[in-house]
């Protein structure tokens, strides 16, 4: 069996695992959530349309070994004989094996479809419709927004060149060099595949090649993730990176606000997220060199970095306040850590992180007004950057912490990994360094076998829900860039190591990569809770867990990757 490559991709069958066409390769619908994840059995797929339906593949006798496996391709064995499944649309997925190979479609309701000739289903109140043709050793499965369309769409997934079609899906992956060490390039080929399948085409109001953080169950295009997820893919496509941050850009409000989650088809949130898009643009420009991006960026910054500043900022301290409501699940989805406790008493905070990050932007913004010829604007930003730091460094730090305090000044005593933020800022004092690196090193508070859960070991609440002590990964990455910037390299180093180490081996065991660890690791991510208990199963229709091929994971980890 020819797969087109030299050497074998992550191959690791994973339930939950997305299985989808990219946005890289072509036009895609995410209105249709005609997307797959994996099921527990190899070549089983689940698809997320309005009714799911599972299509089984199955052996007559034995197992189906999987040989090759990305987010748009598997190919197996079944004893001598060769399988395969490959997207070749965002609508269609064609397979080959051999006659015995029983391919059915299963709704969750107990209906179930043999494909013996030809099976169509309807898969959406009569507003869509599958197909799934079957003539022989090939076989395809469609979606339509009716019968016709659906039944045609098979007919030419099954007159597919499969080869040529698999060459195409795996191409996009070989623009990165393979690493010498095969463990490492497999696992680094999973990132890949997971960036790619959260890729999306131009549909709807997001007009240029946007990502989400997972194709099911979050599906929109989200703000802070969308920056963590450009700049991994300024490694592989720096102009499908910018094209992520444009989207974001292009969704501004007239007043200068972005919003936190920007769906294709629906309206914006009404909240923002954590500042980071100047970041993302200045790092890309790093890649590129294209002033004329910088150009359309910068007014757009400068009016999302002065939203901030009028309306995050109430008691006029120089400070930011994330947005808090009342639902304990969820107290503050602004700051993109949902139910840490820092937020438990419901109430503002002059916040580290929200500070830290627009302090960042607010130099990144003045060193593109500075590329631009700006001098009056990279000044101006310049300054604000400069008293921002100040207030920061003196108003927030506490008892060698860096803690977010109440509007009166007074320290909520949470320690978070929120406090390690301020690194990624210079002229930060040398002693908050040193206690910052102590706080790292302690294994009372930050030093996990997991390093850096999301508030301390010791914090009542700490417990392997979401933001209330799990380990994330992109906040990890910020902590590794903020500890390099102070010349810590050792520190930094060695927990960018345990980052990839962990991630790498839960992907080994389970095929996918998690939205957040536990930090003690104790607990395996698919059994963590997520506001709330774990469902015990994986079951998106329950309740959604830890999860999985998370993109800002995919991104942090290839990053550490391709920079070690």
């Amino acid at each position: 069996m020819d797969t087109g490559q030299g050497r074998a991709i992550a191959d690791v069958w994973g339930e939950g695992a997305l299985f989808a066409f990219s946005g890289v390769d072509g036009p895609t619908d995410v209105a249709s959530g005609f997307v797959a994840t994996l099921g527990a059995r190899p070549l089983d797929l689940l698809f997320h349309t309005p009714c799911q339906w599972r299509l089984r593949v199955r052996p007559s006798d034995g197992d189906i070994e999987i040989v090759l496996l990305t987010s748009d391709v598997a190919l197996g064995r079944v004893g001598a004989e060769a399988c395969r499944l490959v997207w070749t649309a965002w609508h269609t997925l064609a397979g080959a094996g051999p006659v015995s190979l029983e391919v059915a479609l299963e709704g969750l309701n107990g209906r179930r479809l043999p494909a013996a000739a030809e099976a169509v289903v309807d898969a959406d109140g009569g507003r869509a419709a599958l197909a799934l043709v079957r003539p022989g050793e090939r076989w395809a499965l469609s979606y339509g927004h009716s019968v016709a369309e659906a039944r045609a769409r098979a007919q030419g997934g099954l007159g597919a060149d499969l080869q040529a079609e698999t060459d195409a899906r795996l191409a996009w992956r070989e623009r990165v060099a393979h690493l010498a060490d095969p463990r490492r390039d497999r696992f680094l080929r999973k990132c890949l595949g997971v960036m790619k399948v959260n890729a999306l085409a131009p549909e709807g109001a997001n007009r240029r090649l946007w990502s989400t953080p997972d194709r099911v169950p979050h599906r929109h295009m989200w703000l802070w993730d969308s920056v963590f997820h450009s700049l991994a893919m300024n490694l592989v496509d720096p102009a499908a990176a910018w094209s992520f941050l444009a989207a974001v850009l292009d969704r501004q409000r007239a007043d200068g606000m972005v919003p936190h989650m920007m769906p294709a088809h629906e309206p914006c949130s009404a909240i923002t997220q954590p500042p980071l898009l100047a970041w993302g643009v200045w790092e890309n420009y790093q890649r590129t060199g294209d002033r004329d991006a910088l150009r359309w960026a910068l007014p757009r910054l400068e009016a999302y970095l002065d939203w901030n500043l009028e309306h995050r900022d109430r008691n006029g301290n120089g400070l930011l306040e994330w947005h808090v409501q009342g639902d304990p699940r969820c107290r503050s989805g602004e700051s993109g850590m949902d139910n840490s406790p820092r937020f438990d008493r419901g109430e503002a905070l002059d916040a580290v992180d929200f500070s830290s990050f627009q302090a960042q932007d607010m130099e990144c913004v003045a060193a593109i007004a500075a590329v631009l010829g700006a001098a009056a604007t990279a000044a101006r930003w310049r300054q604000r950057a400069e008293a921002s730091r100040r207030r920061l460094f003196g108003t927030l730090w506490r008892d060698g912490f860096y803690y977010d305090c109440d509007l009166e000044g007074r320290p909520t005593g949470v320690k978070a990994v929120s406090g390690f933020l301020p690194l990624l800022l210079p002229g930060v004092p040398a002693d908050h360094v040193a206690a910052l690196v102590r706080q790292l090193d302690n294994p009372a508070t930050f030093a996990a076998p997991f390093p850096v859960p999301s508030v301390s070991l010791d914090d009542p609440a700490f417990s392997t829900d979401m933001w209330r002590g799990p380990t994330w990964a992109n906040l990890n990455y910020a902590v590794i860039l903020g500890l390099r910037r102070q010349g810590q390299r050792t520190v930094a180093d060695r927990l960018a190591a345990l980052t990839l180490e962990h991630v790498a081996r839960h992907f080994e065991a389970s095929g996918v990569l998690f939205e957040f660890f536990d930090a003690r690791d104790e607990v395996p991510p698919q059994a963590c809770a997520r506001k709330g208990p774990c469902a015990g199963q994986y079951d998106l229709r329950r309740k959604v867990d830890s999860i999985r091929d998370y993109h800002w994971t995919a991104a942090v980890a290839a990053c550490l990757l391709l920079e070690s």
